[in-house]
């Protein structure tokens, strides 16, 4: 029996080992082939991919530390200081800190502090991205602050605070609406921007020469290379770059005239312009109501802040360049010049005027119910007669009076750095009446806008241009508000006027403070002065509140300045509201002169210097 037993023990033993021979190689096999897809991505990883995980690992192992570049000052002509800039503390945040398992702990704890909520931090930090450097997350700290944060160091490591620069107004609101104000940009402005170079936090010119000059005041950004170590807190400098300073701005504005405006102004909605005639530099401009812009380098503002700047009156309106009105009488300077260029009229014309003058059944009033005689163009524009240049409106009809409008500047901008602030006004034509009324251009139409109203819009910085021409002799100028811009200093496009067209419109507004509207210019304290008047219909609320107008230059035979006055719904005539406001800017401006003001504008240069970079 066991010999029996014995192969089948041996046959089972071999059946035990079958393909044990197979194993090895199938090993070796398996072996080769994860051998060679690691090796072919270890080739890939470090050949093809080797370049941008070296780039990913630096940026986890280097950050960079902005530094805020000081924004340039600006100064008015003589060297005052219109804005500048101080240095409060500010809160600055690793965005790591966010995902860090202490971020239960340290959003609120700051959220407490700073008075903002969690949510605000946090988005602020998502904006910046997880790769960014320090991100400002509160600006403007008090001490109390300070204090409290200080007591907390030990749970807030991923917390800076550090100095930067905050703009700062030292005028307050006088200058608002020239100087504009700067606010952190918006996330909208950053998307926009980002490819200058801008950042999430940084501060931008929002409006005013803050915004027109941007490029100028903005300076370059410089800041610190720093190694950092796996908890993202700094071990050393490798490099820095020093930030660059802003350029400094020098305006064409004189603060003293602006502050005589500013007073002129108080207590009533409107404009005040002072310009050079002879090249359109800005002495001044005025815009009521209106707002400190100091209130913008805050933290954040208050309810009653916010509620001050978004009145009913709109006091972030810059109604010099934004805003038009019917440029009333102060337009008779227009229908004079179209009356006398169309050779339909002559200086010499002379015609009767009426307490009303009756056209295709409509019937024009005139401003005093009686008119005022036979009156040549002289006489006419110092009594502002409407019924004489209804007349001259009706002779030399629509396309050529639109056509004089337009040559004087209005319906375009005025070429103001202002660009995207600054409106175009209204021209009524033929077009635009089929346009908008289905129905043609009648006599009716031209007799309106003859003496700046119907559905003729202007802004008062627009009128204040058309008063340069026939002080400078005929030539129509750009406003601008830098000192130094040569182009628009050096820009003036003649009108091609007749001598005796310019002749005729400087005896007329010679005569208006002489003997007519604007006797109130007609004073000791000034050089003789020319000027016009204009009273606008318009209503408020459904009740009658009229637009005043008042412009003038002087001296009257070589004008150095034009001054305009637009008060809005003042429900008062141009003459008795508007022209007093134009006084008291006149008088400021010619005892500056008298007082020797090249002593004072040495002394201002001086202070100048000692702000500037």
């Amino acid at each position: 029996m066991r010999l029996l037993q014995q192969p089948q023990l041996a046959s089972k033993k071999e059946t035990r080992t079958v393909g044990r021979g197979f194993q090895p190689l199938f090993f070796i096999i398996f072996t080769l082939l994860m051998t060679a897809g690691i090796g072919a991505r270890l080739v890939y990883l470090q050949i093809a991919e080797g370049a941008n995980y070296r780039k990913r690992a630096e940026a986890n192992r280097i950050r960079m530390i902005p530094k805020q570049p000081e924004r340039g000052n600006i100064f008015d002509r003589n060297g005052k200081l219109l804005a500048t800039t101080r240095y409060p503390r500010s809160v600055y945040l690793w965005p790591m800190a966010h995902t860090k398992p202490s971020w239960s702990i340290v959003g609120p704890r700051l959220s407490t502090i700073l008075n903002i909520t969690v949510e605000e931090i946090e988005k602020k930090l998502d904006d910046a991205g997880s790769n960014s450097s320090l991100v400002r997350i509160a600006r403007d700290l008090n001490e109390a602050e300070i204090t409290v944060l200080k007591e907390y160091a030990n749970e807030l490591k991923d917390v800076e605070v550090h100095t930067e620069a905050v703009r700062y107004y030292p005028q307050g609101d006088k200058l608002a609406h020239v100087l504009g104000y700067t606010r952190e940009l918006t996330p909208e402005q950053l998307k926009r921007k980002k490819q200058e170079g801008y950042r999430s936090g940084d501060m931008i010119g929002q409006m005013g020469v803050e915004k027109a000059y941007e490029q100028l005041l903005r300076g370059e950004w410089g800041g610190q290379q720093v190694e950092v170590d796996g908890k993202g807190r700094p071990i050393r400098v490798l490099g820095e770059k020093q930030a660059k300073a802003g350029s400094d701005v020098h305006l064409t504005i004189d603060l003293n005239v602006q502050k005589a405006a500013e007073k002129a102004l108080t207590g009533r909605n409107g404009v005040i312009i002072a310009l050079n005639p002879n090249n359109g530099a800005v002495l001044a401009m005025v815009s009521h109501p209106t707002f400190d812009p100091n209130l913008f380098s805050k933290r954040r503002l208050s309810k009653k802040d916010w509620e001050s700047i978004q009145g009913e009156n709109h006091p972030l309106l810059n109604r010099a360049v934004s805003s038009a009105f019917p440029p009333a009488s102060t337009f008779k300077i227009v229908t004079t010049t179209a009356g006398l260029e169309s050779g339909k009229f002559s200086p010499d014309t002379v015609l009767p005027t009426y307490g009303s003058l009756t056209v295709g059944g409509v019937t024009f009033g005139e401003w005093n119910h009686a008119g005022f005689g036979s009156l040549g163009f002289t006489r006419a524009l110092a009594m502002s007669s409407d019924t004489f240049f209804y007349q001259i409106g009706r002779g030399v009809g629509g396309p050529t009076l639109i056509e004089w409008t337009r040559k004087y500047g209005f319906g375009e901008k005025t070429g103001i750095e202002f660009i995207t602030e600054e409106t175009k006004g209204h021209i009524p034509d033929e077009a635009w009446k089929q346009r908008t009324w289905k129905i043609p251009w009648t006599v009716g139409d031209s007799i309106n806008m003859s003496i700046g109203q119907g559905a003729l819009q202007s802004t008062p910085l627009q009128v204040s241009v058309m008063f340069c021409v026939p002080a400078n002799g005929g030539y129509k100028v750009k406003p601008h508000l830098l000192k130094d811009h040569e182009e628009a200093k050096n820009w003036r496009e003649s009108l091609n006027m007749k001598p005796s067209t310019v002749n005729t419109l400087r005896d007329g507004l010679r005569k208006v403070i002489a003997e007519g509207t604007g006797k109130a210019l007609n004073v000791s304290t000034i050089p003789p002065t020319s000027g016009k008047s204009g009273t606008a219909e318009a209503w408020k609320n459904h009740v009658k509140a009229n637009h005043a107008w008042f412009g003038a230059y002087a001296p009257a035979e070589k004008p150095e300045i034009v001054v305009l006055a637009f008060a809005e719904h003042s429900g008062g005539g141009g003459g008795s509201v508007a022209a007093p406001m134009v006084l008291q800017v006149m008088q400021e401006y010619f005892q500056q002169k008298t007082a020797g003001i090249s002593v004072s504008s040495r002394a201002d240069k001086v202070e100048g210097r000692r702000f500037s970079h």
